[in-house]
């Protein structure tokens, strides 16, 4: 399988093809127009990814929680949904005593730590959600970035880019190339390592 790059984007037909994998119990509504995912840009002031664009382009998975429903979705649970990784992050600052090396010396008292980790993590690159706690980089301006399953500071890659994480979370999973380098994304690629 090729993976997503700018030579080899994500076409109309190999979205079709990825939500073609998407079992029966996903109701799969028509694709949304470029119109409504620059107001859902808008709101929410992130940018989707081009093959993430691609995919909600040819179709909006819905049903249940798993799905982020862009067009009539809840917007305390779109709040929620996007602001999952960071919350996860300032829940393991609280309660785990997590502190990333980049940051300046760690406050001695909780909330002062919190608070100059949310500071820190209002500048880190947003994550969208596609599917459950499976999030895609929201960067128009790159593609063919890593899938990944974010739990607290528990993220591990789960798509070397968005047909691969469709084949491994839906499809037959295709084996990852020996030696392949994922692509990074400042911050988050920290946890991977």
């Amino acid at each position: 399988m090729t993976p997503i790059s700018p030579e080899n984007p994500l076409t109309s037909e190999g979205a079709q093809a990825l939500l073609a994998m998407l079992p029966a119990r996903v109701e799969l509504k028509p694709g949304m127009s470029e119109r409504a995912l620059g107001r859902v840009e808008e709101r929410w002031e992130f940018r989707f990814a081009p093959e993430h664009r691609t995919l909600l382009r040819a179709g909006l998975p819905t049903g249940g929680r798993n799905w982020p429903d862009w067009r009539d979705g809840d917007p305390e649970d779109l709040a929620e949904r996007l602001a999952w990784p960071v919350d996860g992050v300032l829940f393991d600052v609280e309660c785990n005593s997590f502190w990333h090396p980049d940051w300046d010396v760690r406050p001695a008292g909780t909330q002062d730590a919190l608070e100059v980790a949310r500071a820190y993590l209002a500048e880190v690159p947003v994550m969208v959600p596609i599917h459950s706690h499976r999030y895609l980089l929201a960067d128009p301006d790159r593609t063919g970035t890593p899938v990944l399953s974010m739990y607290q500071t528990d993220i591990i890659h789960y798509g070397t880019d968005l047909v691969d994480y469709f084949h491994h979370e839906f499809g037959a999973p295709v084996p990852t190339p020996e030696g392949h380098q994922y692509a990074t994304i400042p911050f988050w690629s920290y946890f991977l390592d």
